[in-house]
């Protein structure tokens, strides 16, 4: 009898994909496109593993709903996991993994493309043209040869920005607690304190995990220390910023952009059209109301190859799991929470 895998929050791409990749594996796929939460949990009744995704909820609640319906893993087709409550699942015996690296590559270009957007005023630019103005007044950018950037996290997908950034001549400020000398070294990186990086950049961007020490890391007193006029992108988790402090700075124009792909309330929106729904976030709605913030809907993984690499390895992680094989890419409890 083949594995029952369910799916929650899945889209017609996620649909694509992981049915073309099971071709390999040919387990029972059953596909929800609501996010998993306590009113929809009974649909995991009888499922060998539960796959989920950014927006799903996996609390202590849901982690005790889905042990008593026998689920054993959790499987996660994406990289962060600050949305499961990894003291329950240790508590309950379920057992979660992930898909550390995707496609850095998707991110780090994606992040790039924001910066090049909000400094050469490309969205602006093509709504004029559009309308047949093809004045330049108010499209005036810079060059981002011999800039500063600050990169908050070195992982995989910040050492790859990071190289795309050197290609444009841009000077690199890096912080990250677990520094990567060797790299820093053959890449003209250097490591610095929070404080001077946002005292030094032109460009500020966030690559690191959610952790109860980088919730809102950008609030009103981390903006206070940047460069008038500061280029902000976050590419990592929305509540890395406080969005709210991100709107006042913007408003007092100690921010000059803001490119967005993440956003610390995204559940009620990201990934559904709500284009004939009026926008009652009234904090999102102020961020898309101003010309200098790009917003995107969490779709820098959003790539033909992270999307193939992402329903392989979840499906991998499945097939290892259910064989008793080590588990690689397994999320640990911390010792200092058991």
């Amino acid at each position: 009898m083949s594995l029952r895998i369910a799916f929650f929050g899945a889209q017609s791409y996620d649909i694509n994909s992981f049915e073309e990749q099971n071709k390999e594996f040919n387990y029972d796929l059953r596909f929800f496109t609501g996010n998993l939460n306590q009113n929809n949990i009974v649909l995991t009744k009888d499922a060998d593993a539960v796959c989920i995704f950014v927006n799903d909820l996996a609390d202590r609640q849901i982690i005790k709903s889905l042990s008593e319906y026998g689920v054993k893993l959790l499987a996660l087709r994406c990289a962060g996991y600050n949305n499961v409550d990894l003291k329950a699942a240790h508590d309950y015996g379920i057992t979660v993994v992930r898909v550390p690296a995707y496609s850095p590559y998707a991110v780090a270009e994606h992040t790039v493309a924001l910066m090049l957007a909000l400094n050469r005023r490309i969205p602006r630019a093509t709504w004029r043209t559009r309308d047949g103005n093809f004045s330049l007044n108010g499209l005036l950018g810079f060059d981002m040869h011999g800039k500063t950037a600050g990169i908050i996290g070195t992982g995989k997908i910040a050492k790859i920005l990071i190289q795309i950034l050197r290609g444009f001549g841009v000077n690199i400020l890096a912080y990250d607690p677990y520094p990567d000398h060797n790299f820093a070294r053959d890449n003209k990186v250097v490591y610095t304190s929070l404080d001077q990086l946002y005292h030094s950049s032109d460009i500020i961007s966030l690559h690191c995990p959610l952790t109860e020490d980088t919730k809102y890391l950008i609030n009103d007193y981390s903006i206070s220390k940047m460069k008038d006029g500061v280029m902000i992108i976050n590419t990592g988790r929305g509540q890395l910023i406080h969005t709210n402090a991100l709107i006042d700075g913007l408003k007092n124009k100690k921010v000059g952009w803001a490119g967005l792909d993440v956003y610390e309330e995204e559940n009620e929106y990201f990934y559904q059209d709500k284009s004939e729904s009026i926008i009652d976030d009234d904090v999102l709605a102020r961020l898309l109301s101003f010309n200098n913030v790009i917003v995107t809907s969490h779709q820098a993984f959003f790539t033909k190859e992270a999307l193939r690499n992402i329903a392989h390895t979840t499906l991998q992680n499945i097939k290892a799991f259910s064989e008793n094989k080590k588990l690689v890419n397994v999320v640990e409890l911390p010792d200092t929470h058991k």
